[in-house]
C-alpha cells in the first residue's frame, strides 16, 4: 500500500484482513511503497508521517512482523534497481495502454515520466522476490499481466531468470464502494466527507458515517431488487462479520434501512476497536515501528540483493567483486 491518504475500511476489508489470513500459508512479504507514492509530489515531513501510520495499522490489523516481512520499499535499494533494468526490455506501448495511466494522466498538462513507469516499478516490486502469488485485486489485474509480459521477453532475451507470478491469485476479499457514491470504490484519494470510513476514525464518526451512507428508493431490503448502496452496507456487514451470503438473507431481508444501517455501523465499530486499541499501543513508542521495518528490510535485502546480481548478470553488466 502506499503511504498517501488515509487508510480506510475499503483497504482493510479488501486487502489487509485477507494478509492477515494468508500470511500462514505463504511466506510473506509486505511493503509500505514510498516510491510510488512520489510519482506525484508529497509534503516530506508528511510522507514520513504517513509511513509510519502505515506500518503501525499493518501490524493493528493483525500482520505478525515475526511471521511476515514488512519494509519501506525506498530502504531495499534493489527495487529502484531492479526497476531500470526492466524498464530497458519493456516496450513504451505496453506502459501507454494501461488503464491507470490512462485515467491518471487525464485532463493533466504536464505528466510525470514516473506515472508512465509506475508499472515497472510494480513489476520490480514483486519479481525482486521471485514472488509465486500475488494478493491483488481484480483493479490491479492488468498491472500483474504487465509483469508477466516483462517476465516472459527478459527471461527469452537472457535466459529463465524470474519466476513467472501465478496467474491464480489469492481472493482480496470484499470490493468496498463509497459510502457517498457507491458506483465507484472508496478511495483515499476522495476528500468528500462521509466518503469513508477511516480506519483511524473516531468511533462515532465511524457510527455516523454509515448512519448517513446512501442507499436506494427502496423503504426496506429487498434482494430481488437492490441498490448498489443497500448492496454496499451489506458487503461490508458481511465482510466485518464473516457471515454467509444465507446468513445474510435471513437476518436482513425487510428489515428497514435505519435498522440496517445500525446493524452496519455496530459492526463496524466492533471491527475498528481492536485495531485502534493495537494501534495506540503500538505508537507508544516511535523506536517500535522503527525496529520493524529495519528488522523487516534486513530479512528480505538479502533475497533482492541476488536477484538484482543474477539479472546483471544474465544481462552482461559489471558486477563488483566478481
Amino acid at each position: 500500500m502506499q503511504p498517501t491518504g488515509n487508510l480506510h475500511i475499503g483497504n482493510y476489508l479488501g486487502a489487509l484482513k485477507n494478509w492477515v489470513r494468508i500470511q500462514h500459508q505463504y511466506e510473506c512479504i509486505y511493503c509500505i511503497v514510498d516510491l510510488h507514492a512520489i510519482t506525484d509530489y508529497q509534503e516530506p515531513a508528511a510522507l514520513r508521517a504517513r509511513i509510519r501510520e502505515v506500518a503501525a495499522l499493518y501490524v493493528a490489523a493483525g500482520i505478525d512482523p515475526k511471521v511476515s516481512s514488512i519494509f519501506v520499499q525506498s530502504a531495499v535499494s534493489g527495487h529502484a534497481e531492479l526497476a531500470w533494468l526492466l524498464t530497458c526490455v519493456s516496450q513504451v506501448g505496453w506502459l501507454q495502454r494501461m488503464t491507470q495511466f490512462k485515467a491518471k494522466s487525464e485532463n493533466r498538462d504536464a505528466i510525470g515520466s514516473g506515472l508512465l513507469q509506475y508499472p515497472v516499478l510494480m513489476a520490480a516490486d514483486i519479481l525482486l522476490y521471485q514472488a509465486a502469488a500475488v494478493p491483488v485485486g481484480e483493479d490491479q489485474s492488468q498491472h500483474l499481466e504487465l509483469t508477466r509480459d516483462i517476465v516472459q521477453r527478459f527471461n527469452s532475451l537472457y535466459g529463465e531468470t524470474f519466476v513467472m507470478p501465478a496467474t491464480k491469485l489469492p481472493s482480496v476479499g470484499a470490493r468496498i464502494m463509497g459510502l457517498d457514491d457507491p458506483t465507484k470504490k472508496m478511495s483515499k484519494s476522495v476528500p468528500v466527507a462521509g466518503h469513508a470510513v477511516w480506519l483511524l476514525d473516531d468511533l462515532k464518526a465511524a457510527h455516523k458515517k454509515i448512519m448517513r451512507a446512501t442507499t436506494d428508493s427502496n423503504p426496506a431490503v429487498d434482494f430481488d431488487s437492490m441498490g448498489d448502496g443497500v448492496a454496499n452496507l451489506l458487503a461490508i456487514y458481511q465482510a466485518f462479520t464473516e457471515t454467509t451470503d444465507e446468513q445474510v438473507r435471513a437476518e436482513f431481508a425487510g428489515m428497514r434501512y435505519g435498522d440496517l444501517k445500525k446493524r452496519v455501523a455496530e459492526a463496524v465499530v466492533a471491527g475498528l476497536e481492536p485495531i485502534q486499541r493495537r494501534y495506540r499501543e503500538i505508537t507508544e513508542d516511535a523506536s517500535t515501528i522503527e525496529r520493524l521495518l529495519d528488522e523487516g528490510a534486513d530479512r528480505v535485502r538479502p533475497i533482492a540483493e541476488a536477484t538484482v546480481r543474477l539479472a546483471k548478470e544474465r544481462m552482461g553488466l559489471y558486477l563488483h567483486g566478481s
